[in-house]
């Protein structure tokens, strides 16, 4: 073979599945439904912000993918015969990140969006190339910072973590310029007339300045919930886009009810979060809570579901069915049934100061974010569970040192035995039981922790400035207060434990001559699922069964309309 010759590209390359070429046979089974559209040099197909764009397929001539940023473009890839346009957002349904434009004439196919998610969910092998081209070109977009936001803040900064990690764990490419470390930052800080009390500071879509916003503000910006229609009234409205919420959307979509999923941060709950989870089904060497939240929500849409992104639910009406739910800013969804997939959040122990020193020393998950502030530094995690294990094992990476706080004796009840060992056996994790955090002090950064031994009563004061919560949970029910059986602890009561608590749900609050069905709430057509039901397993596949389970049991409320 002659020195110049070059291999042809393996299949398995991941270039070639970041952007494949399609054969003939694929092209002409895309031909159905699409049309032919001629194209000429400098014309422009797509740009960002623009919604329900057309998916391309370039027959001849070519274009390039650019990202126009606040001092030009930056080009990310040029397309040629047999090549495709579109990442994610195509099936999500969110507005576009880049600009498609037109370099040598030809011919493309155009197919609308959602011609594009039929062709998905009902060809396996076009549906799998397409797929897995948009979450790669997504990751791309992310692991090079190329998105259409840009956050100039402080790492000491509380508000600029929660930005960072609210378009992190929803998948969304960002910018971060760091202020305390990059020296020409001032000069865009002028250009935008942006003063140092207006950090964090968000530039969206190249164009508009946001002063510390809100997630929500944030979201809005973005138009990551522009194409929710609110006005219908749908099969199944799932809340919460913890494991149970995220599996019943894959199961109800993949089965044909419209279903939306109203999230309040992001999805994969206290799970996403999770550095990584060994003991999940399938995973050999284990998958970070974000990755399968990720996977699963891309499952989700590729099959029709929606999601809402930093909408809460603050109340349910119940009174009558199609039931609506009321979201934070006032308007209201309306739904034939409703899973309850909320979950629950770590409890805040009653230490003074703690409040203050929230996202700038104290942290209730552990992240690649926060691992990255705490680099070679001494941290606290307080907590004996499945999910402070896994954050003391995950920091002991990029720490120094890892004290693990826990108020009982024994780990051996609350933590699974292979993180047991993976602790005791690591240099850098040093366990201290029976022990609990009385003291924070600091200016505006967390710098000293204090503790006190409960068994020797002895109180010491440590040099640290990063502290993981992650110790008990209480359930997300306030707003089902009135309509929806709990037990002592805010929990909800589904199936026969509705029987057993018989002072707390009257025989007249059920209205059907069947009994509820296994996870059904004391309101017909209304299940809960995952860790907001009372008597759950704390486990992330038990969560994603009982949403698969679910669904099965909506299909047979519905029949009952």
């Amino acid at each position: 073979m002659p020195t110049s010759s070059m291999p042809l590209p393996s299949a398995l390359d991941a270039a070639t599945q970041t952007f494949p070429t399609l054969s003939a046979t694929h092209v002409a089974r895309l031909r159905n439904g699409a049309k032919v559209r001629k194209v000429e040099p400098g014309e422009v197909l797509f740009k960002p912000n623009d919604i329900d764009v057309p998916f391309f397929v370039l027959l001849s001539g070519e274009m390039e993918i650019v990202q126009p940023t606040i001092d030009g473009e930056r080009p990310i890839v040029k397309h040629g015969p047999g090549a495709f346009t579109g990442e994610l957002s195509m099936i999500s349904g969110q507005r576009c990140l880049v600009t498609g434009r037109v370099t040598e004439p030809g011919e493309f196919l155009e197919i609308p969006q959602e011609s594009l998610r039929n062709i998905v969910a009902r060809d396996a092998e076009l549906g799998e190339i397409f797929m897995r081209a948009f979450i790669l070109r997504r990751v791309a977009l992310i692991s090079k910072g190329m998105g259409n936001v840009v956050i100039l803040g402080s790492r000491h900064c509380a508000n600029t973590l929660r930005l960072r990690e609210f378009l992190s764990r929803n998948g969304h490419p960002y910018g971060y310029i760091d202020l305390d470390v990059d020296k020409t930052a001032q000069a865009l800080l002028d250009r935008f007339e942006v003063k140092t009390g207006d950090v964090p500071v968000v530039i969206c879509n190249g164009k508009t300045v946001l002063r510390n916003p809100t997630p929500l503000q944030l979201a809005d910006c973005l138009g990551l919930n522009v194409s929710i229609d609110q006005a219908v009234v749908r099969d199944l409205i799932i809340v919460g886009a913890g494991p149970s919420g995220l599996a019943a959307a894959v199961y109800a979509a993949s089965e044909g009810l419209d279903a939306l999923v109203v999230e309040t941060e992001a999805p994969g709950g206290q799970a996403g979060s999770s550095s990584k989870i060994e003991n999940y089904l399938g995973f050999p060497t284990g998958v970070s809570g974000q990755e399968l939240s990720n996977r699963a929500l891309a499952q989700a849409q590729k099959f029709g579901a929606h999601m809402m992104i930093a909408h809460g639910v603050v109340q349910l009406k119940c009174s009558k069915r199609p039931y609506e739910v009321v979201l934070d800013n006032g308007t209201t969804l309306a739904a034939r049934a409703i899973v309850i997939s909320t979950g629950a959040q770590y409890n805040k122990p009653p230490i003074a100061n703690l409040k203050k020193f929230e996202g700038q020393g104290i942290y209730y998950g552990a992240t690649y974010i926060e691992s990255q502030l705490c680099e070679d530094e001494e941290v606290i995690v307080v907590g004996g569970g499945n999910s402070a294990g896994q954050a003391a094992v995950y920091l002991s990476q990029t720490a120094r040192k890892v004290y693990m706080l826990v108020r009982s004796g024994q780990l051996s009840d609350t933590m699974s035995r292979y993180l047991i060992q993976r602790i005791t056996d690591n240099p850098k994790i040093e366990m201290h039981y029976k022990t609990e955090i009385v003291g924070l002090d600091g200016g505006m950064q967390l710098e000293q922790v204090s503790w006190i031994d409960r068994v020797t009563g002895e109180t010491s004061t440590h040099d640290v400035r990063h502290v993981f919560i992650m110790a008990g949970a209480s359930p997300r029910t306030e707003w089902l207060q009135g309509c929806i059986a709990l037990d002592d602890k805010g929990f909800i009561l589904t199936g026969r434990d509705l029987d057993a608590a018989t002072g707390l749900v009257p025989p007249s609050v059920w209205p059907l001559t069947r009994a509820p069905q296994m996870l059904e709430t004391s309101l017909p057509g209304v299940f809960a699922v995952g860790d907001v039901r009372a008597g759950n397993v704390k486990r992330v596949a038990s969560a994603v069964g009982e949403g698969a389970i679910s669904i099965h049991l909506v299909h047979r409320a519905l029949a009952e309309l």
